[in-house]
C-alpha cells in the first residue's frame, strides 16, 4: 500500500465514495448478509436484509459464492437500476466483501467511442467508393450500379442463408432433446427458446439399471455459441465422456466438467450445471450444483413444497472449484422440479420480476386431472411477460414418482 498520511487517504476515499457510488456488501461464511452500506439506492439495493442469503437478495450474486479465489473482478455488471459497476470481491476472515464502484460513464463513453470508429470505418468506406465512381465514365458508374445491385442480392441471399442455419441450430437443440417418459415414473418438460438462440439444454437417461440422472445446462449469453456450448455439455453428460468419473457421483461430475470446460477455452463462456442421480432401490436423490438455481420438490411429505439447495461456483470460472454432494429421499408421490433462471427472473412491463417463491407456490400445488403444472407455470410466466417473445429460455424439467 502507498505510505499516504491519514489526511489524504481519507480524502482520496471520499473522493472515490462521491465519483464512484461507493457501496459495500458483506456475507458471512454460511453466504447470508451481514453488513452493507454506502450508496446501495444508487444500484436499486435499498431493501436489503441482514441474515438472510446473499444470492436471494442480490441475485448476481448466484454461484459466485463461495469465492473460489480473492481477491476476484467483475467488470461492467449491470445493476437492477441499470447503472454499471465494477464489482470486487474480497475474502476477510470467514466473511467476504462485495464492493461496488459505478464506471457507468467509463462503459457508456468506451460505447460511443466504439460506434463513432465504426461510423467513421463505414463512412471512409463510402468515401471511397463515390471518389471511384466521380473518377469513372458513365459506362463506370452503370456498371458500378449493376455490382451494387448484385451485391444487395449476394446480402439478402447471405442473411437468409444465416436466417436458415439458425433455425437449423434450434431444430437441432430440440431434436437432441430426450422424449417424454412415462414409465417406471412420468417424466415432462418444457422448453420455450427466447428471443435469440439460446444457452439452455438438458437430459436425462439411465446410468445403469439402478440409477438414473437428470441434469439441466444454462450457459450464459444467448447465440450460436452459446447453444453450441450447453449442447456440447448435454453430450458429454450423455455420453459419459468424461474419464475417470463416476456418473453415479453428482460431485464427481461436476467437478470433472469444470476441469473440461474452462471459460477460457471456450470463448469466455461459463455455464450453471444442475446434476442429480436418482438411486432407485433406496428411493434417493443424490445432486450437486454449479451456481445453478436450486431443484424444487413437491409432494408427499412437503406439501407446501421443499428447495433443495446446494452450493458451488459456475462451470468454468476457476479450475480450483470444487463441489458438494447432497441427498434427499424422495419416494412416491413426491414430485421432482428442476428449471432454469428463465423460468422466475421474468420482469413484467413496470420491471417487477416474478421470482422464485411464486413459481415455488404454482408448482407446490398438484394440476388438475388431465392439466400440467409445467403449463400453469409457463401461463403465469406470460401473463406477467405480457406480450412478446420472452427475453431468457424457459426450461423446466418435471419428474413425477
Amino acid at each position: 500500500m502507498l505510505d499516504l498520511p491519514p489526511r489524504i487517504s481519507d480524502s482520496l476515499l471520499a473522493l472515490v465514495h462521491a465519483q464512484r457510488a461507493l457501496a459495500y456488501l458483506v456475507a458471512d461464511d454460511a453466504q447470508n448478509l451481514v453488513r452493507f452500506g454506502g450508496h446501495l439506492a444508487h444500484y436499486g439495493l435499498a431493501e436489503l436484509e441482514a441474515g438472510v442469503p446473499a444470492s436471494q437478495q442480490v441475485l448476481f450474486l448466484e454461484g459466485l459464492l463461495p469465492l473460489a479465489e480473492t481477491p476476484f473482478l467483475i467488470r461492467s455488471m449491470e445493476m437492477p437500476s441499470k447503472r454499471v459497476a465494477d464489482v470486487h470481491f474480497f475474502a476477510d476472515e470467514d466473511a467476504v466483501w462485495i464492493l461496488l464502484l459505478d464506471v457507468t460513464a467509463e462503459y457508456e463513453e468506451t460505447r460511443l467511442v466504439q460506434q463513432k470508429a465504426y461510423d467513421m470505418t463505414l463512412l471512409s468506406q463510402r468515401e471511397a467508393r463515390l471518389i471511384a465512381q466521380l473518377e469513372s465514365t458513365n459506362r463506370a458508374l452503370t456498371q458500378a450500379h449493376r455490382e451494387l445491385a448484385d451485391s444487395r442480392e449476394a446480402l439478402q441471399r447471405a442473411h437468409d442463408r444465416l436466417q436458415q442455419e439458425l433455425r437449423e441450430a434450434e431444430h437441432y437443440v430440440r431434436a437432441i432433446l430426450p422424449a417424454p417418459l412415462a414409465e417406471p415414473w412420468t417424466v415432462d418438460w418444457r422448453f420455450v427458446p427466447s428471443t435469440e438462440l439460446g444457452g439452455d439444454c438438458f437430459g436425462y437417461h439411465w446410468i445403469d439399471d439402478a440409477h438414473f440422472a437428470i441434469y439441466l445446462i444454462d450457459v450464459c449469453g444467448h447465440g450460436v455459441g452459446s447453444a453450441l456450448l450447453s449442447v456440447a455439455i448435454a453430450d458429454t453428460l450423455r455420453s459419459q465422456a468424461l474419464p475417470r468419473t463416476d456418473f453415479r457421483s453428482p460431485a464427481q461430475v461436476l467437478g470433472a466438467l469444470n476441469q473440461a470446460y474452462q471459460m477460457e477455452r471456450h470463448g469466455e463462456l461459463f455455464s450453471t450445471v444442475w446434476y442429480g442421480v436418482y438411486v432407485r432401490a433406496r428411493a434417493e436423490l443424490r445432486y450437486a450444483s454449479a451456481g445453478h438455481p436450486p431443484a424444487f420438490v413437491a409432494g408427499g411429505p412437503w406439501p407446501e413444497g421443499r428447495t433443495l439447495q446446494a452450493g458451488g461456483p459456475c462451470i468454468g470460472l476457476s479450475p480450483a472449484a470444487r463441489y458438494e454432494e447432497e441427498r434427499c429421499a424422495l419416494a412416491a408421490p413426491a414430485r421432482l422440479y428442476v428449471f432454469s433462471d428463465g423460468t422466475y427472473e421474468v420482469a413484467g412491463p413496470d420491471g417487477d420480476l416474478l421470482g422464485f417463491p411464486a413459481i415455488a407456490k404454482i408448482l407446490a400445488r398438484p394440476a388438475g386431472e388431465g392439466l400440467s403444472e409445467l403449463d400453469g407455470l409457463l401461463a403465469q410466466v406470460r401473463e406477467v411477460h405480457g406480450p412478446g417473445v420472452l427475453e431468457d429460455d424457459f426450461t423446466i424439467i418435471k419428474v413425477a414418482l
